[in-house]
C-alpha cells in the first residue's frame, strides 16, 4: 500500500517528507472554480473530495490523500492570482485585517477485500481545518517589491507565510502548516484513524 499524494504543490510535499510521512506524487488537473453561492469551506472540501477521487480510481489498492486550501476575506475566497495586478488586488484587500485560511482533507482508504474477495469501496474522509491570520498594513511599496519576487503568483491568496511574506504577518491563532498548504497533525491523526501510519 502507498500513500498517494494527489497535488502538485511543492509546500504539501515538503511538509510531508518534513513529518516522516512517505508518499507518492500523482497529480490532478480538477478546475477550481467555486459553484455559485457555495460557502469556502465546503468549496474546498469539494475540491479535495474530487482531486482525491481522481487519483483513487485508477490506484484502488492505495490510499490517495486531496487537499485543497482557500484564503477568505471579508467572505470572499481568495484562489492564485491571475497575474500581478490581481496579486496586487488581493495584498491590498489582506492589508492590515485578520483573514482566515482553510485547508481541507480528504483521505480514500484503499479498497478493503471483503469475505469472498469482493471488493468493498472505502467513502471519502473529508475533513478542514481553519486557522486566522493577521497582515500588518502593507504601503503600496510593500507590495510592489512583494509582487516583484514572484513569490505570490502560486499560492492561494497571494501570499506564502513560509516565504518573503512572513515579514508583514504578526500574529497567526491556528495551525501553522495549515496557512502552509498542509494541516499536517490533522492529516497524521486520520493516517492513523485509518490505520495507514
Amino acid at each position: 500500500m502507498t500513500l498517494i499524494l494527489a497535488s502538485a504543490s511543492p509546500r504539501r510535499r515538503e511538509l510531508l517528507q518534513a513529518a516522516g510521512i512517505p508518499f507518492t506524487v500523482q497529480a490532478t488537473d480538477i478546475p477550481e472554480v467555486p459553484a455559485e453561492g457555495e460557502a469556502p469551506r465546503a468549496f474546498a472540501e469539494r475540491l479535495a473530495r474530487e482531486k482525491a477521487q481522481a487519483i483513487a480510481h485508477q490506484h484502488p489498492q492505495d490510499a490517495v490523500m486531496g487537499a485543497d486550501t482557500v484564503v477568505v476575506v471579508n467572505g470572499l475566497i481568495l484562489g492564485k492570482p491571475e497575474d500581478a495586478a490581481d496579486a496586487r488586488r488581493m495584498l491590498r484587500m489582506l492589508s492590515g485585517k485578520t483573514h482566515e485560511v482553510i485547508t481541507a482533507v480528504c483521505l480514500i482508504p484503499p479498497t478493503q477485500l471483503a469475505t469472498g474477495h469482493r471488493p468493498r469501496a472505502t467513502a471519502p474522509d473529508v475533513r478542514s481545518e481553519s486557522t486566522q491570520v493577521t497582515f500588518a498594513a502593507l504601503t503600496d511599496a510593500d507590495i510592489e517589491f512583494y509582487v516583484s519576487t514572484g513569490e505570490p503568483m502560486d499560492k492561494a491568496g497571494a501570499y506564502g507565510i513560509q516565504g518573503v511574506a512572513s515579514r508583514w504577518i504578526p500574529r497567526i491563532a491556528g495551525d501553522y502548516s495549515n496557512v502552509v498548504g498542509l494541516p499536517v497533525a490533522l492529516v497524521c491523526r486520520m493516517l492513523n484513524e485509518h490505520g495507514l501510519l
